[in-house]
């Protein structure tokens, strides 16, 4: 695949997943609701890894791992935050950041194309990178690299899928309300969830890295490891807990922010 049908790949999937969330933006501006967005998230990625594979002619293997890979991370994190929205309703940061912007004079509807659709779409596109470059060239086999990147997914995928199920368990027990939880993995890190999306996609990116086009692909997993550590992870989700936890200040004190860690002695 030449370098100009390479962006003619990508650039269409631009414009297929703009087109998919605007449609979905019609659906929230039905039910004045943007928060479903974060099951959409992982489903857009999973979508422009589908729709990237008839149209390459990459490794079947290498093809097959990064659809098959992406499909299990999106279905389970897709569904997840799905049944969450359903028990929670509307995502407070998103009433905030609409709130905000229709004080500017702006209609919810535009508001909500223009500061979570939209920039949801170009950024799912972004991360994605991997699964769509990682499918055009059909040399090489995978190799070592990729399996390496197999075993990373796992990783991650295991520590997304059991901080959810420890963090679920913990909020369902009435004796833990206003505690702070920090058996299970959150002893070691207090965004198991976190650290297994970036493990998830940076073993995506390995897979994808044995290629020429999928070395190029690296923007997404840098990406998503500032946004989850930087931008809107760590810190938004902190902001919200300091004020409704009187034990987690102790607690940011002596775990790990991100990187799995033994915990500092009290």
């Amino acid at each position: 695949m030449s370098l100009s049908d390479t962006a003619w790949l990508l650039a269409g999937n631009l414009l297929m997943v703009v087109a998919a969330m605007t449609l979905l933006w019609g659906v929230a501006v039905r039910i004045r609701d943007v928060s479903f967005i974060d099951a959409v998230w992982p489903m857009a990625m999973l979508f422009l890894a589908l729709v990237t594979w008839p149209r390459t002619e990459g490794d079947a293997l290498r093809s097959a791992l990064l659809v098959g890979l992406c499909a299990a991370w999106a279905l389970r994190l897709g569904v997840h935050l799905f049944l969450r929205w359903r028990a929670h309703g509307e995502d407070r940061r998103y009433t905030d950041l609409i709130g905000r912007q229709m004080k500017t004079g702006k209609s919810w509807p535009l508001v909500a194309l223009l500061f979570v659709f939209l920039p949801q779409a170009v950024l799912a596109w972004l991360t994605s990178l991997p699964v769509q470059l990682g499918q055009v060239a059909d040399t090489p086999a995978v190799g070592w690299l990729g399996w390496a990147g197999v075993a990373l997914f796992v990783v991650g995928l295991a520590f997304e899928t059991i901080g959810d199920a420890q963090l679920a368990a913990f909020r369902r027990d009435p004796s833990t309300t206003g505690q702070v939880l920090d058996t299970g993995l959150w002893r070691y890190t207090r965004h198991p969830n976190y650290f297994g999306d970036a493990c998830v996609w940076w073993g995506l990116y390995l897979i994808a890295a044995e290629t020429g086009p999928g070395l190029a692909a690296i923007l997404g997993p840098i990406f998503l490891t500032f946004t989850l550590t930087k931008w809107s992870g760590i810190g938004i989700t902190e902001k919200s807990i300091h004020s409704s936890r009187p034990g987690y200040a102790d607690y940011v004190r002596r775990t790990s922010a991100f990187i799995p860690w033994p915990p500092k002695s009290s």
